[in-house]
């Protein structure tokens, strides 16, 4: 039965080889033809040689999430045919160079010494030679089809044809080339693939003419040659009407353009794996179209990153500074002294594999409690976690109202999951962005017989300012650095109303006492969805979790109605820090069964449920790995769980290469 617009296509190759490149086009190709995708992208921390891949899963219908199977493999070196092979559905599809079929499996030498072994031993067992073509035999055993590719004849026919014989050597074009096949077998529209090269080629005319050239070379080649009446792939990909209110948008693109949105004026980093494409990207679009600019500074260190930001909040831009785990380690105590200060500014925190270095561009949720807890003594801070690209977008203006609203830090998590995958999603509407600066004063009159404003205040004839003022509900009127009548201190000590320090222990309770009350005033003024959101109807079943996880498991459990007749709804908790105790108690009522679901050993999240709702989830399903959750792998351990399949509480997910 032929399967038309839905499809999980993966490609790989050594770091460097174009991997990204090739995905790019393909993805920007569905995109134009009107459908959606989901893309996740996989690399090492190396620049250049490992392994890295890219998977795609495409569909008439929204995608929230990857999944483990591979319908099409695109292949144009061995080790990405060593390494997902086993992925590929019986019916499946792969598309390979032909020079690869002659490499043996002991030569890869970046496939490590257990995996060789078990290669080796799975072709051995089928009488089988320890090739990428015995390989390719056990796929066809298996009901796979294969599609050869002569890229290195082709290309000498392209240099022949262009009277250029250099272009016979370029093997970096060789990944446009195999996408190009691709695209011929599932009988996609050329000309669409054109205007994707062109797209991401637009900066460099003739690279693009020339890639161009090749991509259509190779596609009408594998249009002749294998696709007629019986060649047999039943998937294929059909462009429909463009959809003109779409994105196709990355994660950490939609991060910057929420910054841009908010008003963000001044952005510092230092270079950290996921999270320097954000300020990259913000780098390169800097300039706001005559409404002014994002300053980006690149800091010598993570403290002075985030030093810096807190000095341009005190200013009074909106600033924020991006960094990971290691990096937000180094923040940790001038995130005090902001929280001291009450200085609003926005971190974002784009996690990843810990601890210490851990897996630099691996994905994981492991800083849920640390972002909670960083910095010594007690202080406010709000923790927001998104859970997919277009959350993100709207979630910085949040972050940056909440942090001059209530003044203190905002802590906004995301994570190498979301940063690094691309998904086709509705335009971000800027009308639904509203900018609340709190009570951000313009000016300060020694007139004792005005009256106050949130743009007027009045300070004593002596001209002392009252920056920490005692007020019913802990927010002080705040001002701009070097507002006139305006004279306040800032330090790391405990300090009086005017910023002196201060010793006295009444003054000290008062204070402390200002500070940590805005946690209720946030709980009490933040709508309930901005706090924990329910996905679906009341059920005796209900997923918890937070972050990334939101897509896998929304599909899951789509495939579990659909498949199954089971029903469950998900809650999502997006506020972690003040904990929502109430509103996520009243989410929970008439749940039976509560699972949590979360990308960390610990299952953090179900340490804060127990501490703050006195509730321990049933079952805990966790991966570590460094590889996201697929919505593959949540919905046979959400099944196993309700079928009674699944022994003890804790599930643990293994999927990834």
């Amino acid at each position: 039965m032929e399967v038309v617009n839905r499809l999980s296509w993966v490609t790989g190759g050594p770091q460097g080889s174009g991997v990204d490149t090739a995905a790019n086009i393909f993805a920007k190709a569905c995109a134009l033809g009107g459908l959606y995708l989901f893309g996740k992208r996989e690399y090492h921390s190396n620049i250049k040689g490992e392994h890295s891949y890219f998977s795609i899963y495409v569909s008439e219908k929204p995608v929230r999430a990857h999944v483990d199977y591979i319908d099409m493999l695109v292949v144009f070196d061995a080790e990405t045919l060593f390494r997902h092979a086993r992925n590929v559905v019986s019916d499946g599809v792969v598309v390979y160079d032909t020079s690869i079929e002659d490499t043996n499996i002991d030569d890869v030498s970046t496939l490590d010494r257990r995996r060789r072994d078990e290669l080796t031993s799975l072709l051995s067992s089928n009488s089988l030679e320890g090739t990428a073509r015995g390989m390719l035999k056990l796929l066809e055993m298996q009901g796979a089809r294969l599609y050869a590719i002569p890229c290195h004849d082709l290309l000498q026919d392209i240099a022949s044809r262009r009277n250029e014989p250099s272009l016979g050597k370029l093997t970096r074009m060789v990944n446009i080339m195999m996408l190009a096949s691709s695209l011929a077998l599932l009988e996609y529209d050329q000309q669409i693939l054109a205007n994707a090269i062109r797209h991401v080629f637009k900066a460099k005319k003739s690279i693009a003419d020339l890639n161009v050239d090749a991509a259509l070379y190779t596609y009408n080649y594998t249009k002749a040659k294998y696709v007629n009446e019986d060649h047999g792939i039943k998937y294929r990909l059909s462009a429909r009407e463009p959809m003109h209110d779409m994105l196709l948008m990355q994660g950490n693109q939609a991060v910057a353009l929420g910054k841009i949105v908010a008003g963000c004026r001044f952005q510092t980093y230092y270079p950290i794996t996921p999270a320097s494409d954000e300020s990259e990207f913000l780098e390169a679009n800097e300039i706001l179209n005559g409404r002014g600019s994002v300053v980006v500074v690149q800091t010598e260190d993570e403290i002075a990153a985030i030093a810096m930001a807190i000095g341009a909040g005190l200013a009074g831009a909106r600033s924020s500074t991006s960094t990971s785990g290691p990096g937000f380690s180094l923040m940790a105590e001038a995130l005090g002294w902001a929280g001291m200060n009450e200085v609003p500014v926005v971190v974002t925190l784009y996690q990843r594999a810990g601890p210490s270095t851990g897996l630099p561009t691996r994905h994981e949720q492991g800083d849920l409690l640390f972002a909670i807890h960083a910095g010594h003594g007690e202080f406010p801070r709000i923790v927001l976690a998104s859970g997919d690209i277009e959350e993100a977008f709207y979630d910085v203006v949040r972050a940056f109202n909440y942090a001059e609203r209530y003044q203190m830090p905002v802590i906004h998590i995301v994570d190498k999951a979301i940063a690094n995958s691309i998904i086709v999603c509705k335009e971000f509407n800027p009308t639904l962005v509203k900018i609340d600066r709190g009570l951000l004063v313009d000016s300060v009159s020694v007139d004792t017989s005005a009256s106050a404003s949130t743009l007027n205040i009045t300070t004593p004839m002596d001209g002392s300012y009252l920056r920490f003022k005692l007020t019913d509900d802990g927010v002080s009127p705040r001002v701009r650095l070097g507002t006139p009548n305006a004279i306040f201190w800032n330090t790391g000590d405990e300090h009086d109303e005017r910023g002196h320090i201060t010793e006295e222990p009444d003054l000290r309770v008062r204070m402390m006492d200002k500070r940590m009350s805005k946690l209720d005033l946030v709980l009490k003024e933040v709508s309930g969805d901005e706090q924990a959101i329910m996905h679906g109807y009341r059920s005796d079943a209900t997923v918890i979790s937070w972050g990334s996880t939101k897509g896998a498991i929304l599909d899951a459990i789509d495939m579990l109605k659909a498949n199954d007749g089971i029903d469950m709804n998900f809650v999502q908790v997006r506020m972690l820090n003040p904990f929502p105790s109430a509103r996520v108690s009243s989410l929970l009522e008439g749940t039976r069964l509560l699972i949590d679901v979360e990308m960390n050993y610990s299952a953090q999240l179900a340490r804060l449920l127990r501490a703050n709702i006195q509730r321990d989830p049933d079952y805990h399903v966790v991966k570590y790995n460094g590889r996201p959750m697929s919505s593959s792998e949540v919905y046979e351990a959400l099944k196993g769980i309700i079928k009674g399949s699944i022994k003890g509480k804790r599930v643990v997910l293994r999927h990834g290469v």
